[in-house]
């Protein structure tokens, strides 16, 4: 099978395809011919040695969302059967023609939806369910701020706070982005690059913040929450290192948190898999939530996607496809 491979840590030129083994399933595992697989930061991050705490290129293909076809199911998989469509979150090997997922890190592909489509959603869609709605635990009728409001997380994190009736707020880097941001039904959408989104957005006040920039956003996140507010970091694409006032942190209660969904256990996804089927997926259904796909690309293309990612030019997802 062809697949696509990170032959030293660096930019995106470092991407190649190569021909590799098609997996085997056993156990627990089924086996996917992937039509389509969605591109993340962390994939970015992964291939210059800068996610998590290893600076070592990744060994196996970047990438941790497809959609595609069952193939082959292993002895314990009880659920999937060869020909059923699915898209899921997988270790690695996204960036290829075959690649394995656990049977219990697999959902349906929504009736009607393409790969495309659907290769755009395990991430987004369990990354915010991860970090917005059970450790930070937003509610109904609470404020949420989410930075990026264009990108996959963003786009989800919007319509996903509308739709349980939670008032989102959201910057971006354009009037453009702000306006769909606004559209996709975020009460203000705040140009970080020609405003101060504290200035703009503390009239209003947040219960929730979702950020993956860090650096100098800590502080002004923490002035920016109501008292027991929480801040919850994905990523630091700001800086790693901030400096705030723990006085402040005290005296409102805040809490602050984070999380890397890759490197957590099977177990952990296979539940946060079924949470979103129970209560995603059925906004899918009703027309309340859809992924947003900006632009796809052939797999040996895979560097002008990563290129085009690292510009933000985008809106939503970007995604590769496999012929």
């Amino acid at each position: 099978m062809k697949a696509m491979i990170v032959t030293q840590t660096g930019g995106p030129e470092v991407l190649s395809l190569e021909d590799r083994s098609v997996p085997i399933s056993t156990g627990t595992k089924v086996l996917i011919r992937v039509y389509a697989a969605g591109i993340n930061r962390a994939d970015i991050l992964m291939r210059q040695g800068r996610y998590g705490i290893s600076s070592q290129p990744p060994s196996e293909p970047l990438g941790l969302e497809i959609a595609g076809v069952v193939t082959e199911i292993g002895e314990n998989v009880s659920r999937w059967k060869v020909g059923d469509k699915v898209c899921a979150l997988i270790k690695n090997g996204g960036y290829a023609e075959y690649a394995l997922a656990e049977s219990a890190h697999c959902l349906p592909i929504p009736s009607g939806m393409s790969f495309e489509l659907a290769a755009c959603l395990p991430e987004t869609t369990m990354t915010v369910w991860s970090n917005v709605f059970q450790r930070m635990q937003l509610k109904t009728g609470e404020n949420f701020l989410v930075h990026g409001g264009t990108s996959g997380i963003g786009v989800t994190a919007i319509q996903l706070a509308k739709a349980f009736g939670v008032q989102a707020f959201a910057t971006a880097g354009s009037d453009e982005k702000c306006q769909f941001c606004e559209e996709l039904g975020a009460v203000r959408c705040v140009n970080y690059k020609t405003k101060d989104f504290l200035e703009e957005l503390k009239p209003y006040g947040m219960d929730v913040i979702l950020d993956y920039v860090g650096g100098d956003y800590t502080a002004k996140n923490i002035r920016l929450l109501r008292p027991d507010g929480r801040l919850g970091f994905i990523a630091s694409l700001g800086g790693a290192q901030s400096q705030f006032n723990i006085l402040e942190v005290m005296s409102k209660r805040i809490t602050i948190t984070g999380s890397m969904l890759a490197p957590r256990d099977d177990a952990f996804k296979a539940q946060l898999a079924a949470e979103v089927e129970k209560h995603v997926w059925p906004l899918i259904e009703a027309g309340t939530f859809k992924p947003i796909l900006y632009k796809s690309f052939p797999l040996e293309e895979a560097a002008e996607a990563h290129r085009l990612m690292e510009s933000s030019e985008h809106i939503g997802k970007i995604v590769l496809r496999m012929k």
